[in-house]
C-alpha cells in the first residue's frame, strides 16, 4: 500500500501536448496514461513557431478569461479560445491569433491542475442580526466569528450539498427559505423546493434548511418567510466554486484538499491587514495572486507571491525577474495560516475605490506540499555541473524554479512530456514569452532532480531558489515509506 493518499497523480496533474488545427470546438483528451479529471487551471504555452504570451485559465473565472504570466494584462475576454474544461481534457476554439491555445502549425503544452475535489457537503451557520432591520449573516461551521456583512451574495456548487443551520437562538420566527424572486413570497415569488429539506423549529437544536443545488439551478435568493428585506442573492454555479466566511474578505474557494491546490477569488477592501479564506485546511507554501481588472491608472498589474520560504515581509513576482524584495504593503508581514492569507492594501492584491480609484477583482492559486504528490521547497546552488541535488521523495513530472537572491532569474519550467530522458535540456519560463529553447539543464531521478549547469537562472554558486514539482510517479521503500535523500 502506498504511503500517500493520492496512489495516482496524474489524477490531479498532468501535462498534454497537443498541436494546433484551427478548427472550432476541437477536444483534446488527455492520453490514456493520464487519469481521469476535469482540469480547473490549465496553463498553455506555444512550444514553437514565434514568440507567444502563455494564457492561463481556470475555471473559477471561466472559459475565455485569459490571464498572461509573462506580463501585467488585466484579464482579456477572447471567446474562440477556451470552449470548455471538459472531464478528461479541454475544448478549444478556433484561436488563430497570438492568445496561445489553437493556431494552425503551432504546437502547445499544457499544464493542468484540478481543484474542488469531491462534491461539496458544506453546513452554513446562520445568525439574525439588527442592521437596519432583521438581517441574515453567516459563518463557517465551527467558527466562533460571524461575517461581519449582511445579506451577501451566495456562491454555491451545483451538485453540492448546504446545510444552513439555524440552531442560533436569533433564528427564532425567521425560517429561511429560496426563491427564484428577489424576496421570494414578499416580492410576488413562491417557495424554490427542488433539493430543499427542512429541518425543526429556527432558533432551536438541530433546526436546519439544506439544499442540493442541482444541474442548471437557476439564480437563487434566500429569505425569511416571515419578514420582507432579510435575505440576498445565491448564485449557482457548475465549477468556481463556493463561499468561503473564513476571512474579513467574502470569498470563493474552490480547495482541493488532498492534492493540496486551491483556486479563490475575491474583490479587495484597501484595508491593510484583511484576510482571505482559501479552503485548504492547511497552510499554503505559495500563493499566486493577479489581479483581473485594470488597475487605477488604467493599467495591469504584477503577480505577486507569498511564499513561506521566504521572509515575511519579502514578495516575489511570477512576471518578472527582480530578487524577492520586502514590501510591507503586499502581505502585511504575515504569513498565511491554515485558514486565511493576510493581504495589504497594496493595489496588486487589494484595491478598493476609496483610496485606489475603485475596486480590485483577484484570483489566487494556493498551493500545499503534499508527500508523494507534490514539492515546494528551496535549495542552494553549488555552482557546478555535477549540480545540486534537490531531494522531492518523487520522480518529477514538472518542476519550475527561480532564483530569489539576486534579479535576473527566470522561471524555469521543465516537465516529461516535452523532454522524455535525461539530460533534460527543453525548457520554457513562465515569465517571458520566448518559444522553446535548449540546454542541458537537469535530471529528473527516481527521488528528485539534479541540476546540469551553472547557469545563473537554475545552479549558480550560493544562490537561493525556491522550486514547485508535482509528481510522475511516487517514491517509496521497500517497506512502503519514504526514501530518504541520496
Amino acid at each position: 500500500m502506498a504511503y500517500t493518499t493520492i496512489d495516482d497523480p496524474s489524477a490531479h496533474f498532468h501535462v498534454n501536448l497537443h498541436s494546433g488545427n484551427e478548427t472550432n470546438n476541437t477536444d483534446i483528451t488527455f492520453n490514456a496514461n493520464a487519469g481521469d479529471f476535469q482540469p480547473d487551471w490549465i496553463w498553455f504555452k506555444g512550444r514553437t513557431s514565434s514568440a507567444i504570451d502563455h494564457a492561463l485559465f481556470d475555471s473559477s473565472r471561466g472559459t475565455t478569461k485569459i490571464l498572461n504570466s509573462n506580463n501585467t494584462n488585466a484579464e482579456n475576454a477572447q471567446g474562440s479560445t477556451l470552449k470548455a474544461f471538459n472531464s478528461n481534457g479541454f475544448r478549444v476554439g478556433d484561436d488563430a491569433g497570438d492568445y496561445g491555445v489553437n493556431k494552425n502549425g503551432r504546437t502547445y503544452v499544457t499544464w493542468n491542475w484540478k481543484a474542488g475535489g469531491t462534491t461539496p457537503t458544506k453546513t452554513y451557520k446562520v445568525v439574525v442580526v439588527s442592521d437596519g432591520g432583521n438581517k441574515y449573516r453567516f459563518r463557517n461551521s465551527g467558527d466562533t466569528a460571524t461575517f461581519a456583512q449582511s445579506a451577501v451574495t451566495l456562491d454555491l456548487q451545483e451538485g453540492g450539498t448546504y446545510i444552513f443551520d439555524q440552531s442560533d437562538s436569533s433564528n427564532s420566527g425567521h425560517p429561511l427559505r429560496f426563491s427564484e424572486t428577489s424576496n421570494g413570497s414578499h416580492g410576488g415569488g413562491s417557495e424554490y423546493t427542488t433539493g430543499v429539506t427542512t429541518s425543526g423549529t429556527p432558533g432551536n437544536a438541530g433546526a436546519f434548511t439544506q439544499i442540493t443545488v442541482s444541474a442548471s439551478a437557476p439564480t437563487l435568493y434566500y429569505y425569511c418567510t416571515q419578514h420582507s428585506g432579510m435575505g440576498g442573492q445565491v448564485n449557482t454555479n457548475t465549477t468556481h466554486g463556493q463561499t468561503n466566511f473564513d476571512g474579513s474578505i467574502l470569498s470563493v474557494s474552490q480547495p482541493n484538499t488532498t492534492a493540496g491546490f486551491s483556486i479563490v477569488s475575491y474583490s479587495g477592501n484597501g484595508v491593510n491587514g484583511a484576510t482571505v479564506g482559501h479552503g485548504l485546511s492547511a497552510q499554503p507554501e505559495i500563493i499566486i495572486i493577479k489581479r483581473r481588472n485594470v488597475n487605477a491608472s488604467g493599467g495591469g498589474s504584477n503577480w505577486p507571491i507569498r511564499s513561506t520560504l521566504l521572509t515575511a515581509q519579502q514578495v516575489i513576482y511570477l512576471d518578472l525577474t527582480a530578487s524577492a524584495g520586502n514590501s510591507t504593503t503586499m502581505f502585511n508581514n504575515t504569513y498565511p495560516n491554515t485558514t486565511t492569507f493576510t493581504i495589504g492594501d497594496n493595489e496588486a492584491v487589494n484595491a478598493y475605490q476609496t483610496n485606489h480609484s475603485f475596486t480590485g477583482t483577484y484570483i489566487s492559486y494556493c498551493f500545499k506540499s503534499i508527500q508523494g504528490y507534490s514539492k515546494i521547497g528551496s535549495y542552494t546552488g553549488n555552482g557546478n555541473t555535477d549540480g545540486t541535488f534537490v531531494y522531492t521523495g518523487f520522480k518529477p513530472a514538472f518542476c519550475m524554479w527561480t532564483r530569489t537572491d539576486t534579479s535576473g532569474g527566470m522561471w524555469q519550467m521543465m516537465d516529461t512530456t516535452r523532454d522524455t530522458f535525461n539530460v533534460m535540456d527543453l525548457y520554457l519560463q513562465a515569465n517571458s514569452s520566448n518559444i522553446e529553447a535548449d540546454y542541458d539543464f537537469v535530471d529528473f531521478l527516481s527521488n528528485g532532480f539534479k541540476h546540469r549547469h551553472n547557469s545563473t537562472h537554475n545552479n549558480a554558486s550560493g544562490g537561493s531558489y525556491i522550486y514547485m514539482a508535482f509528481a510522475e510517479h511516487p517514491f517509496v521503500s521497500s517497506k512502503g515509506v519514504p526514501t530518504t535523500a541520496r
